[in-house]
């Protein structure tokens, strides 16, 4: 309906795989369980543990506000981004004689053109949803921090179930943020099919690679597996 070629549909469905083979991998397999964004949950579970032992939290709501306003900021970004997409909707005649003009530029229609950009704006708000519910999360912690047990129960059996649990929730507002960035990664990889089928496989594959390193072979993992 939309006239997309063979190779187009191709191109989709190893951005689709890919990411969803990512997303698998990082998130259920046992191989993931080494990636830097797992192995920062043990020390999430150690911030507890050490709160729990400060009769002053001061410095734990200060990390805490950080951490919200680290998200608010990709919050607001991922919207900003969406409405950046949806204008591309007003300028799409252009765009297309910039991209045609391009060496590997495959010319799409006006129609390809504007669902290329509903996509992009699809990922975007993705990335928005998680950013918002990681922003919540954080402020579910925010609040768990200021009803935490005092520094003297710190050894009770209730203290540490309460340590483990707001553990859980800091470490899945971790992992809401992580998606959100993994949303933003791909979504540059997205850009690469305004240009082209073929660019679209090589700036998906590349986003893969670069995250891939990012989170199994970096200086920050290694040194987080030396500790």
């Amino acid at each position: 309906m939309l006239g997309f070629s063979n190779l187009d549909y191709i191109a989709f469905i190893w951005f689709v795989a890919a990411w969803a083979a990512y997303a698998l991998a990082l998130d259920r397999t046992l191989y993931g369980q080494r990636g830097l964004n797992t192995r920062m949950n043990e020390y999430r579970e150690r911030w507890m543990q050490q709160m729990l032992c400060r009769e002053m939290r001061m410095l734990d709501g200060q990390v805490s506000t950080s951490l919200q306003n680290g998200t608010a900021f990709f919050a607001s970004t991922s919207l900003l981004a969406v409405g950046g997409a949806l204008t591309l909707f007003n300028s799409s005649g252009d765009l297309i004689s910039l991209v045609a003009a391009l060496p590997f530029g495959a010319v799409p229609t006006r129609l390809q053109w504007e669902a290329k950009t509903l996509g992009l704006a699809t990922i975007l708000v993705y990335a928005f949803f998680k950013f918002a519910w990681s922003y919540r999360l954080f402020n579910y912690t925010a609040i768990m921090l200021g009803a935490a047990p005092p520094a003297s129960e710190q050894d009770t059996p209730e203290a540490q179930e309460y340590v483990k649990t707001a553990a859980r929730v800091l470490a899945d507002a971790g992992r809401q943020f992580n998606r959100g960035q993994r949303a933003f990664f791909f979504a540059l990889g997205y850009l690469g099919w305004f240009i082209g089928p073929l660019p679209f496989i090589v700036t998906t594959a590349g986003v893969v690679i670069v995250m891939w390193r990012r989170q199994f072979d970096s200086a920050a993992q290694r040194a987080i597996v030396k500790d």
